[in-house]
């Protein structure tokens, strides 16, 4: 037996395992190779960047609660018209129905339309405290 330093070899892995390594790594290519090819390989079938996704997705706000921020992601608002919002529920109290937006400088009817698939229902006070109402 050599115990010269110089001709050690330092490996990793005793050599029988490097056949066994060898092979499991040769298999989980030929895997990946086939998953490759089944999603669509080259030819850009895996990420379709351009197309929207199947499910829709729609959120919604309840006038009363949201900061400007969400307010602002509203279809046909941006910051100003959410800052006007914010200010209006300060200086006049929440709103009692969805229509009270139109006392909003700058919200008009065709604004609040845009707006209305993606608004909660306002909730009286009553109500939203959990009080049956008279």
């Amino acid at each position: 037996m050599d115990m010269d330093p110089r001709h050690r070899h330092a490996t990793l892995l005793p050599p029988r395992a490097q056949p066994v390594v060898a092979a499991a790594v040769a298999a989980g290519l030929v895997v990946a190779a086939a998953w490759f090819a089944a999603a669509g390989g080259l030819r850009g079938g895996l990420v379709h960047h351009d197309t929207a996704p199947a499910v829709g997705h729609s959120f919604t706000v309840d006038v009363n609660l949201a900061a400007e921020d969400e307010l602002a992601q509203l279809p046909g608002l941006g910051a100003t018209m959410a800052r006007r919002i914010v200010d209006h529920r300060r200086g006049y109290g929440p709103f009692t129905t969805v229509d009270d937006l139109l006392d909003v400088p700058g919200i008009g009817p065709a604004t609040l339309a845009r707006m209305r698939p993606h608004l909660r229902p306002v909730l009286r006070p009553a109500a939203a405290a959990g009080v049956p109402a008279d």
